[in-house]
């Protein structure tokens, strides 16, 4: 972040472990979604989603605005809801129709949340299945904001 006075990685606070990151990506009850019209104006919404060890997964209507930009342009990006000590993913989605990956979802979700969805909650005929994967991770501490920021970047494997 030049210009903001950020200080050396081993300065100030210094770099925040990975798993700073994967606590807040996994307690995080929203998010915010920002994906691309067709014309290229950005489209953020909320969602629920839960972090699944590499992958954020979450759900939306087959017919929504966010899954057809998402088919559309799969770049995104995807922020936990605390803006003190925000995580911001940028990545690529995927919309995944496999059972197997459905049915996972849908036992993240009931855990995390509380619901009691079947897997046929996920027909991909109604509600798509959204994989986010990382390329680039941001993370930051306000209460060290020019000592904690934090990228982490990731390749497609």
């Amino acid at each position: 972040m030049p210009g903001y006075g950020i200080a050396g990685a081993a300065e100030g606070g210094g770099l925040l472990p990975w798993s700073w990151a994967a606590e807040r990506l996994t307690a995080s009850r929203n998010y915010w979604v920002v994906s691309v019209w067709p014309s290229g104006q950005p489209h953020t919404m909320p969602v629920w989603a839960m972090w699944d060890d590499a992958v954020l997964w979450f759900s939306s209507s087959a017919g929504s605005r966010k899954t057809r930009n998402l088919a559309a342009d799969p770049r995104c990006c995807v922020t936990t809801e605390d803006a003190t000590d925000p995580v911001v993913i940028e990545g690529t989605a995927r919309i995944v129709t496999a059972l197997a990956s459905r049915q996972r979802v849908i036992d993240l979700m009931n855990d995390k949340y509380g619901t009691e969805f079947g897997v046929d909650f996920l027909d991909p005929g109604k509600n798509a299945t959204i994989q986010i994967r990382p390329q680039r991770v941001f993370g930051l501490r306000s209460g060290d904001f020019t000592g904690s920021p934090t990228r982490w970047t990731f390749t497609e494997s």
